[in-house]
């Protein structure tokens, strides 16, 4: 790889493991410094283990450095962001990719779970970025002028999937707390993007199909390396996308998508009329099916 992030810093959170710690190790060998925020919990947010983020740290060499605090309060997040500045000089690069996951059915909603997931997978991105913009935004008025912001979130937040109410509401917070900070760091300059990742992690393992769509979705799923993610969120952290911001992003193996976004694909007028009538006739041809993020992507993935 060329080193077109030298003397850049990057921030990873959830870099200990999986995807997250895929994007560390792409960012550090194009030449970034890198902090890997990374408790070492289980998936479901239980228990912790420092010495996982370290040793990844410690594999990186004097140019990485671990945080192993929860990053889901505003003082850890912003310590994470200190480590940073204190360790390398300044703040480039911020990924979040921390998240945890607890399954129910809304019918048998766990309200600590709920609480759990929300805070991990979408209040601590909130958190690592209230810390590290005011860093961004002082850097634009200088020389170093270099900010990239990457959220991590799931194809779970936009078309739903069985049981996730928690991770599928946090990963579509997620979505619009990137469209909001894309906006308000614009004139800084600094880009904030989303990227809903395809690969074999602990989320993928954790699947527990509940039709042969899902089953199949699994399958090729756990065939796709963590590695092109992580060189899609590199390259997204480079030079070459400075201009792009706002988006939303899939990444499966060597096939790289650009999702929609919400916006009007339809409008009625209510007359007064038969509105049952003018919503069949005018609205209903463009309702979308109810499909699982599973179901949708259950083809051959390129690899």
């Amino acid at each position: 790889m060329t080193a077109t992030l030298e003397r850049r810093v990057a921030l990873v959170t959830g870099g200990g493991r999986g995807i997250g710690r895929a994007i560390a190790e792409s960012l550090h060998a194009q030449g970034a410094a890198v902090v890997i925020a990374d408790v070492g919990t289980s998936i479901d947010g239980s228990g912790a283990d420092p010495e996982i983020a370290t040793a990844v740290a410690k594999g990186l060499g004097s140019r990485a450095r671990a945080f192993t605090e929860s990053i889901a309060s505003p003082s850890a997040a912003a310590a994470a962001v200190e480590l940073a500045v204190k360790e390398f000089g300044g703040l480039d690069i911020v990924v979040n990719g921390a998240a945890i996951l607890r399954d129910h059915f809304i019918f048998k909603a766990d309200p600590e779970a709920w609480d759990a997931v929300i805070r991990t997978n979408l209040s601590a991105a909130h958190h690592v970025l209230a810390a590290a913009t005011p860093v961004l935004r002082e850097q634009a008025k200088g020389e170093r002028r270099w900010g990239r912001i990457v959220n991590m979130v799931s194809t779970a937040g936009l078309y739903g999937n069985y049981g996730q109410s928690a991770y599928a509401s946090a990963k579509a917070g997620l979505v619009g707390l990137t469209r909001v900070v894309a906006l308000d760091m614009a004139r800084s300059q600094v880009t904030c993007n989303a990227v809903a990742p395809f690969a074999a992690t602990r989320v993928t393992e954790s699947i527990k199909p509940a039709n042969p769509a899902q089953a199949a979705y699994k399958e090729r799923a756990l065939k796709v390396p963590a590695r092109a993610v992580a060189e899609f969120v590199a390259w997204l952290a480079g030079p070459q996308a400075a201009q792009v911001t706002g988006q939303l992003f899939g990444v499966r193996g060597r096939e790289i998508f650009l999702f929609s976004q919400p916006r009007p694909i339809a409008t009625l007028v209510n007359t007064g009329a038969d509105l049952g009538a003018a919503v069949a006739q005018t609205l209903q041809p463009h309702f979308l099916k109810l499909e699982t993020d599973l179901e949708a992507f259950a083809g051959e993935p390129l690899v």
